[in-house]
């Protein structure tokens, strides 16, 4: 880890406690990276990524903070600087995700997604753009849903979509300062938020599978090995761009 192509940078994983955002928060340490794994509620699940990390002879820790919340935001950024002096990565990943049809969409429900998935990622991006030096990057985690047509998912798609456009402003803003921004783009992948638990049925699964060229879901540590390339030297010439992890959903 410590000859790692992420050595000495510092990185932070909102929503870092489990599925994409514990995949990514391992890979971007497995490559030398020190990791802030933010959590909101899930203080376990996040313990035990930093455990696995340290384990492995990483440098992590655990930080609560609920980045829906703006009072929040600034002492999770603050954390980084605190815990390891520096940061140089933020990986906005945290995010909502109810199914939703519209006649059971509320003003309530758009506030709850819209609070993290959109004004939860731009406040991240502000106070994080006030410390990354230049060769940083933030990467914001979108979805191919941002590009698709999925019944019950008309809010969080809006959520997705407007991420898609705030990164590339955030591109043209903040390049003069050298940060870089990026997003990457899930398709289907075997998490908390994708499985039965969030309303998907085995038909719709087996749908997805056969929507993708490569004829299987994805897996969390695919979209982390896109995180990483996105977050090391070896993107130094790429922002303000959409990477899609998708397995060629829907070509």
């Amino acid at each position: 880890m410590a000859n790692g192509r992420l050595a000495g940078k510092v990185a932070i994983v909102t929503g870092g406690s489990r599925g994409i955002g514990a995949a990514i928060a391992r890979r971007l340490a497995a490559d030398g990276a020190k990791v802030v794994v933010n959590y909101a509620h899930s203080q376990g699940a996040a313990e035990a990524v930093v455990a696995e990390i340290r384990k492995a002879g990483g440098a992590a820790e655990a930080v609560k903070a609920d980045v829906g919340n703006p009072a929040e935001i600034p002492g999770l950024i603050a954390a980084a600087t605190k815990h390891f002096g520096r940061l140089d990565i933020l990986v906005n990943n945290a995010a909502v995700m109810q199914r939703t049809f519209l006649p059971d969409v509320t003003a309530e429900v758009i506030d709850a997604h819209f609070n993290v998935n959109v004004r939860g990622y731009l406040l991240c991006a502000k106070e994080a753009a006030a410390v990354i030096p230049p060769g940083g990057c933030i990467i914001n985690v979108s979805s191919a849903i941002s590009r698709m047509a999925y019944p019950g998912a008309v809010v969080y798609t809006a959520t997705k979509g407007a991420i898609d456009v705030m990164t590339r402003v955030l591109a043209a803003e903040l390049g003069p300062k050298g940060i870089r921004v990026n997003a990457i783009v899930p398709g289907s992948t075997r998490t908390d938020m994708n499985s039965e638990k969030s309303g998907k049925t085995k038909e719709e699964e087996r749908q997805e599978e056969q929507a993708t060229a490569l004829r299987r879901i994805g897996e969390p540590e695919d979209i982390a090995d896109a995180a990483a390339f996105l977050a090391s030297d070896d993107a130094r010439w790429v922002t303000g761009t959409w990477l899609d992890v998708s397995g060629g959903i829907r070509l």
